[in-house]
């Protein structure tokens, strides 16, 4: 998840389709520096399409997960695994997590460049322009390029803990959009989008227009994650209002750690149902746990795509299980 700031579908990535089944590997990892062995990195890669082409061209709501770049080898297997768990589900993309200040920017690159070349569907790179110039961002955007990455969710990132002014080139996101913009419409871009406002927003008027205006020079949005339908689908109508359709693809976070969902949304800005978080923490086991968060998820996602959201895009942390169980309950498989 992220904090603060067309043509016919192939083949594999249709909804009433599963995937093909990607080739089996294990993407090398170098015990000596944070970042995968060169030796992942595809020779000659597969193109990949335009997740603004899949969006427009879907015949239903499309599907999407969000995976973060593991820091140690057992996180690496772990997300392998899950990856392969998933080659059961019909995706229509996965996007991939990018570091504060580009901390994770070697294993997020090698990441997306992986999958894009294995599975059946693109991989999205997350990128942030806090805190990075111009030249560091060009010559990231060029390698993507090169590795036949096209599709990037452009982000602000998180300004200094401690207030300071960010060192760098940018300041919004918007600017990160438009440099991506300037590469040719061969890249889809996305932006962030947050149904509760974005956490530095001083009100809703200026909260809104600001996204319209990301929104009018992006293909399409992803929110930040929220509990609560209606507040997706006021967002929608206030841009709406603005003259402002550009598709925003819900996020998905079930509520199995309240902890850790605590922590992210005092961050992000959104609003976790304590009552929910109870339920859950008061559970008898870890299964029962899962269960209340799972059916609290698919009561969410259902009532998203009842009211006529483009897709789901889901915050699974990594992990199949809750994922592949909310696709079969939504009988999406």
């Amino acid at each position: 998840m992220f904090l603060v700031d067309s043509r016919p579908i192939p083949s594999g990535l249709d909804l009433n389709q599963r995937a093909g089944p990607g080739a089996a590997r294990s993407v090398c990892w170098s015990a000596t520096r944070d970042e995968h062995c060169s030796s992942a990195r595809p020779k000659y890669p597969k193109s990949m399409p335009r997740i603004a082409d899949i969006l427009t061209q879907a015949s239903g709501p499309t599907l999407s997960v969000e995976f973060f770049p593991p820091k140690t080898p057992v996180g690496d297997a772990n997300l392998q695994q899950t990856i392969e768990d998933l080659r059961a589900v019909p995706l229509s993309f996965v996007s991939v997590t990018y570091g504060a200040g580009g901390s994770t920017r070697d294993r997020t690159r090698d990441l997306v460049v992986d999958i894009n070349e294995h599975e059946s569907y693109p991989a999205m790179a997350h990128l942030t322009c806090i805190g990075h110039t111009k030249p560091e961002l060009e010559a990231l955007l060029d390698d993507y390029d090169r590795a036949g990455v096209h599709n990037i969710l452009a982000l602000a990132g998180d300004p200094p803990a401690d207030g300071s002014p960010a060192d760098g080139d940018f300041t919004y996101a918007l600017e990160l959009v438009e440099l991506v913009r300037a590469r040719g419409d061969h890249f889809s871009v996305s932006v962030a989008a947050h149904p509760e406002l974005h956490p530095r927003s001083q009100d809703t008027k200026g909260d809104r227009l600001h996204l319209a205006q990301k929104l009018s020079v992006a293909d399409f949005g992803i929110t930040q994650f929220f509990f609560s339908a209606p507040d997706y689908f006021r967002m929608v109508d206030e841009l709406s209002a603005l003259g402002c359709d550009t598709p925003i693809l819900p996020g998905i976070m079930p509520l199995t750690n309240p902890e850790g969902v605590r922590r992210m949304a005092k961050m992000s800005g959104a609003t976790v149902p304590e009552d929910l978080a109870v339920r859950v923490e008061g559970a008898g086991s870890a299964d029962e746990a899962q269960a209340i968060a799972v059916e609290a998820a698919l009561e969410l996602s259902q009532e998203l795509l009842n009211g006529g959201a483009p897709g789901l895009h889901l915050y699974g942390l990594n992990k199949s299980e809750i994922v592949l169980r909310l696709v079969d309950q939504l009988n999406l498989l």
